[in-house]
């Protein structure tokens, strides 16, 4: 173990993310690692408590990263976690991707409404404006949120007439609301990067602290893929908040789980950077090299990634 055995790790209430896992076991432990950890509202956020130097290490999807290093901040990405994990839900008034020939016509829908996302520059916001973009829609409108948490609410009260976000919302949706699974998240992005452990470069000189990390996000990947169950449980008491079955049915949605950085993931990352430029968010391109640290993941987990294999159930 190096020097410093303590990492001070910022994450979102998804609760997917191994940090829950980790947060409510002894994997870390076991492994000599003290973790101070703090819960976001954000990916965004998350950024700015990297950039005042309050954070090591961070579980956030790739866009905020992106738009942090090209405002100067020295991030890399050094594992992955999860892909396509941004769906959307709105009210039973309106109908089902599968309902329509394109996704053009599926949003056509929204003409002169709004579709709720969390904060502008997150995973989910970034999605929404190039699908609009993309399909030459104008008069639909963004909503941003800073809580992924207010969505339900302002999809109740009508305020937007759908929402984007990840898994569990379609969960909240189902259980607690009126609201349904529009786009699964499979038909949204393929393999887009729904997060990755994040650190500031300084941390890659504690080269065997975050062997150490990466060596527990690993395991908890293979606990959630292997016994989902007992996954979920964990989760849910640590939470506090949801039960096991909750914690189950968001894993089914997007059972797409792995720590490791294939092609496909930095791919679709770097098309991630592309739309960012073109829509503003960022200055210019920036770089694989500049994105990614993928040597300690490849040391942890050297084969063939397992994003496609699913979960046992």
């Amino acid at each position: 173990m190096s020097a410093q055995q303590s990492l001070r790790i910022g994450h979102l209430s998804t609760m997917y993310h191994t940090a829950f896992l980790l947060r409510g076991s002894q994997i870390l432990e076991d492994r000599g690692i003290e973790a101070t950890w703090k819960l976001f509202p954000s990916g965004p956020d998350i950024i700015k408590a990297m950039q005042a130097g309050t954070l090591d290490l961070g579980y956030i999807g790739l866009p905020p990263v992106i738009i942090g290093i090209d405002h100067g901040l020295p991030l890399a990405c050094i594992a992955g976690g999860h892909i396509e994990g941004t769906i959307i839900i709105a009210g039973e008034e309106i109908l089902p991707l599968t309902a329509f020939c394109s996704m053009s016509e599926f949003l056509e829908q929204f003409s002169g409404k709004a579709i709720g996302t969390p904060p502008q520059g997150s995973i989910h916001d970034v999605i929404v404006r190039e699908l609009l973009r993309e399909h030459s829609i104008d008069d639909v409108a963004v909503k941003n949120y800073p809580w992924a948490d207010f969505l339900p609410d302002a999809l109740a009260k009508g305020e937007i007439a759908a929402a984007a976000g990840t898994p569990a919302l379609a969960v909240t949706a189902r259980r607690y609301g009126r609201a349904n699974l529009m786009v699964p998240p499979d038909k949204i992005w393929p393999f887009n990067p729904s997060y990755g452990i994040v650190v500031m470069r300084r941390m890659l000189e504690q080269k065997d602290l975050l062997l150490h990390f990466l060596s527990a996000h690993e395991d908890a990947c293979e606990l959630i893929r292997h016994d989902p169950r007992s996954a979920a449980g964990i989760v849910a008491r640590t939470t506090g908040m949801v039960d096991l079955e909750f914690v189950m049915d968001t894993y089914g949605i997007s059972p797409k789980y792995c720590a490791s950085l294939p092609p496909e993931y930095i791919s679709s990352t770097l098309k991630f950077m592309r739309t960012l430029y073109e829509l503003g968010y960022i200055s210019q391109h920036v770089g694989e090299d500049a994105i990614f640290e993928p040597s300690l993941i490849r040391s942890i987990h050297p084969g063939p990634h397992h994003y496609n294999d699913g979960i046992l159930h």
